[in-house]
């Protein structure tokens, strides 16, 4: 399946905030964009997912495709355990047994299966962004769209979260669409590295990060550094 965005634009009532955007996103990889903040990162995605019209352009492979989203807050449902937030995606879509297999095999993986039973209250902040990422993968869908989901995570929790959604993405095959502030986190994670400019955005770099050689320490600093200058850090 072919994912693109082709010539995007929106406009809140004076304000332009997306011109022109186009973006091809690979199956089964990952696409992070990066910006300044507030050039329109978000607007982008909830257009991407429906959530916002555009005003002009064309979205193409994405009508009436599952979506997974993940965002920056986990909006757990405080009132429901682990296992009744991972099982609230899932109904309808899987009978009883498959969905008690479902979840607990995902938790296996993120090593939570013995917080099972608990309420989000009694998680940390890096436990409740496991179980959040792992909602977002037990529900079958093709597409996973991620709206910073890292940001509020300290240095610890952030590098154990990321290397589950890694394990998780290559596992499960999902084409994911990332927008990060973090460059250093776009390197690690993204396979396409989407640059955009102040508002109104445009695509003003695209770079492509997977190959062996791109992943080297050395190689990553001058790809670092490389987006630096584009975005006038």
């Amino acid at each position: 399946m072919k994912y693109k965005v082709k010539n995007i634009t929106k406009c809140y009532g004076d304000l332009k905030v997306l011109e022109g955007i186009t973006i091809d996103f690979d199956p089964n990889r990952t696409t992070c964009i990066l910006g300044p903040s507030g050039c329109g990162k978000t607007t982008l995605l909830n257009i991407i997912g429906g959530i916002t019209e555009k005003d002009s352009g064309e979205i193409i492979g994405f009508q009436d495709e599952d979506m997974s989203f993940v965002f920056q807050d986990d909006r757990l449902i405080e009132w429901k355990n682990v296992y009744d937030n991972l099982s609230f995606v899932l109904k309808g879509k899987m009978d009883r047994k498959q969905i008690e297999n479902t979840i607990d095999k995902h938790l296996k993986l993120a090593n939570l299966k013995q917080y099972k039973y608990y309420y989000p209250n009694n998680l940390s902040g890096g436990m409740r962004q496991r179980i959040n990422i792992l909602r977002a993968f037990a529900y079958s869908s093709k597409l996973l769209i991620m709206d910073e989901p890292f940001k509020s995570l300290d240095v610890n929790n952030k590098q154990i979260v990321t290397e589950i959604f890694k394990s998780l993405r290559i596992r499960e095959k999902r084409t994911c669409i990332l927008v990060t502030h973090d460059i250093q986190e776009a390197l690690d994670l993204g396979d396409k590295i989407v640059i955009l400019t102040e508002k109104p955005a445009k695509v003003k770099r695209v770079i492509e990060n997977t190959s062996i050689a791109s992943r080297k320490p050395e190689n990553r600093i001058m790809l670092g550094d490389l987006i630096k200058r584009e975005l006038k850090i």
